[in-house]
């Protein structure tokens, strides 16, 4: 089942590709567990899909943390800046509520965009996440605050509480896989490109997946094996 290929997959450092839904974005992520991320993986990010490299973070992990979604930073600093409070209006065609929060540097970075850069932000972050559940609260607070900076290269996107009640893009799908996997509940995607200007088509991304012995999953199967999973 390419479900169960996947996770596995997933749990040897591998990328999967994940394509949200016809109805939606309609777009795919090539996506890596962020606990395996490396310099050598941002390059391949990059490289082979093109789009905004991005790490998500579970409802637990963001609760513990305390971390905003940007809209609502945004709004609360309309009454000083009234463009913030304009340009936050969350009017797409495609979802309710935008999935971004802050953007990170790790502090031991140094321009926070190079591969090894952006490799070494993830990867740590990924170990706080790891952690955050196991630990008292308060402490992943802490954690993040002492090793991290904002704004930095990379944005980080809040999954839905509640997996897939009130959203089902490429942050819960891939946030799911990784819960169900057994790995810190966070993932690093990137959108697939074409080089024609438009999001790789979903045949194109299924041959790419085809030809480099990838797992290409279909949004809606994620979304059913989650709901068996956590019964």
């Amino acid at each position: 089942m390419d479900l169960e290929r996947a996770l596995a997959s997933l749990r040897r450092g591998e990328f999967v590709l994940v394509y949200d839904g016809d109805g939606r974005e309609a777009e795919t992520d090539l996506t890596i567990a962020s606990e395996f991320v490396t310099p050598a993986g941002i390059r391949t990010l990059r490289k082979e899909a093109g789009g905004l490299i991005c790490m998500t973070v579970s409802g637990e992990v963001q609760a513990r943390i305390g971390l905003p979604f940007m809209t609502d930073v945004l709004r609360r600093a309309g009454p000083a800046y009234p463009v913030l409070e304009a340009v936050s209006a969350e009017d797409f065609k495609y979802d309710r509520h935008s999935a971004f929060s802050i953007a990170v540097n790790h502090r031991d970075t140094f321009t926070g965009v190079t591969d090894m850069d952006r490799a070494k932000t993830i990867a740590r972050l990924a170990g706080i996440a790891k952690e955050a559940v196991k630990r008292e609260n308060g402490w992943a607070a802490h954690a993040f605050a002492e090793e991290f900076r904002s704004p930095g290269h990379v944005p980080l996107l809040n999954a839905a509480e509640q997996l897939f009640e009130e959203r089902r893009g490429h942050t819960e799908l891939t946030t799911a896989l990784m819960i169900m996997a057994g790995l810190a509940p966070t993932a690093t995607i990137c959108e697939m490109m074409s080089d024609d200007g438009r999001a790789l088509s979903k045949e194109d991304a299924k041959a790419y997946a085809r030809e480099r012995n990838l797992v290409f999953l279909e949004g809606q199967d994620i979304v059913r094996a989650w709901r068996l999973w956590s019964v």
